[in-house]
């Protein structure tokens, strides 16, 4: 593979879109293969892809669930556990997870995007994956009600009514440990998160402010549901740092490691 284009740190080339997808799928390959026992993907730069002419790119997230096949991934974010032994009141000292029900979607298109099915199959694929690549053998996960104190009862909204709660139910039918739908205004507090080993969020700012707020620059964002490790970072890219020497690697450093983690623990691929 060859650059299309010169790099010039902090500047957007659309050029050299292609090149920056076509690393995505030499990684994919060889994790695949059991070359690589996973990867990790520094920051994207999402418009500069969709300039390039990739009309419907969302992000590393959606673009590796297509690569591999997979009907359905979801997107968690994970504080360094470390982070919590030395500032403790989260969780403990153990690490704050959260994962997603929906990922890059404009505000006013996540409600409809909540079904009874899509929520299902990703709190199955989170507590799979928390066992498989975390080793948590019977998962406790939390989840968040999508509106304003949970809905109220169907005052402030419907959908813990109608989607969310009909769907924890059944799945508790078949083993899962689940609690809520929870206001997500306090679900984020010791209390709740005591015992807790995931929380489940309905949209992306809905936990991901606390999970950063909470460890930003050692976190790292792990895509689950995949038949391989991916991690990354929990930022993006910062032009404005770019080739300033001020760059913090922090939250690359837990990516790493987590990867290698993951990937000892879930036996490589």
């Amino acid at each position: 593979m060859a650059l299309r284009a010169p790099v010039r740190p902090g500047v957007l080339e659309a050029a050299n879109a292609d090149y920056v997808l076509e690393t995505l799928d030499v990684a994919i390959r060889a994790c695949r293969a059991g070359q690589a026992a996973g990867m990790v993907t520094a920051p994207l730069h999402k418009g500069v892809i969709l300039d390039a002419g990739h009309a419907g790119f969302t992000g590393h997230t959606e673009y590796l669930r297509d690569a591999c096949g997979v009907e359905e991934v979801v997107m968690m974010l994970a504080t360094d556990a470390a982070l919590h032994a030395e500032r403790p009141g989260w969780s403990g000292s153990a690490a704050l997870r959260v994962a997603l029900a929906t990922t890059h979607l404009p505000l006013r298109e996540v409600a409809d995007a909540i079904t009874r099915e899509g929520l299902a199959r990703v709190l199955r694929i989170l507590a799979a994956d928390l066992t498989r690549w975390f080793g948590v053998a019977s998962p406790h996960i939390a989840v968040c009600g999508l509106n304003p104190h949970a809905g109220e009862g169907g005052h402030l909204g419907r959908e813990e009514l109608e989607v969310i709660e009909p769907t924890l139910e059944a799945l508790r039918g078949e083993g899962l440990t689940l609690d809520g739908p929870l206001p997500a205004d306090t679900l984020f507090t010791p209390r709740h998160l005591a015992g807790v080993d995931a929380v489940l969020a309905m949209y992306h700012d809905q936990g991901l402010p606390v999970l950063k707020y909470a460890g930003f620059g050692r976190a790292a964002n792990i895509t689950l549901g995949l038949p391989l490790v991916r991690t990354s970072v929990d930022h993006g890219t910062a032009l404005d740092l770019a080739g300033t020497g001020r760059a913090d690697p922090g939250s690359l450093r837990v990516a790493v490691a987590l990867a290698a983690q993951m990937a000892a623990r879930g036996g490589g691929n």
